[in-house]
């Protein structure tokens, strides 16, 4: 009688753990994971905190890119995308994307909620035969790639665009000030310090505001 009766507790105990939180299952995607691009206008330096990602499951994943930026060939306007790019990996099409950056040469550190369009995720699920110049080849590409180009101002440029496909604006957008200063106040309001290039660039030329 014992043993059934510990059999029979063992049996609720396994159901029990059976029935609590499950994994969650990767997202169905056509590639095992889409990139996040940073970039921003040459000398106009910047330092990425963080890039936060709501999917379009409505789940969260924090911190999936940050660090230094890749920087265009010019100070004034914008290239057409792409930039210093990071793989997210297990996660589902953006459905929000949360910056916070400093923008050195100010400095001041901003932070942004960005929306990503439905037809944003449907041209990244959207096959396109293409010429790739860099493997000389026809290929089936994707746009799997969101660029965000950061600029002085706290303004935000964002692209999508593949390896071998031209990058499609998806928008501009005005970016707010990050009142608690750099590093959320963790870091006594002490920026990274810009580099000497940089410096001597912005104390000759200035920044110049309204070009981006």
């Amino acid at each position: 009688m014992k043993r059934l009766m510990f059999l029979v507790g063992l049996l609720i105990s396994l159901c029990a753990c059976a029935s609590g939180p499950q994994p969650i299952p990767p997202p169905k995607l056509p590639y095992y994971a889409w990139y996040v691009g940073l970039a921003a206008p040459k000398h106009m330096e910047v330092w990425v905190e963080t890039v936060d990602v709501i999917d379009q499951r409505g789940l969260p994943f924090f911190h999936v890119f940050g660090g230094v930026a890749s920087y265009t060939g010019q100070v004034e306007g914008w290239h057409e995308g792409g930039g210093k790019t990071m793989p997210v990996n297990n996660v589902d099409l953006p459905e929000r994307l949360f910056l916070r950056w400093q923008s050195l040469v100010e400095p001041q550190a901003y932070k942004i909620r960005i929306p990503i369009p439905q037809w944003v995720r449907d041209e990244m699920v959207k096959p396109e035969r293409v010429f790739c110049t860099g493997s000389k080849k026809w290929k089936d590409d994707y746009r799997d790639i969101i660029s965000l180009g950061m600029a002085p101002g706290g303004i935000v440029k964002v692209w999508v665009g593949g390896a071998c496909l031209k990058d499609k604006e998806v928008g501009r957008y005005q970016a707010e000030i990050e009142p608690r200063g750099p590093y959320l106040g963790k870091s006594e309001g002490k920026y990274v310090p810009l580099e000497p290039e940089n410096k001597a660039y912005v104390e000759q030329f200035g920044v110049p505001y309204g070009s981006w």
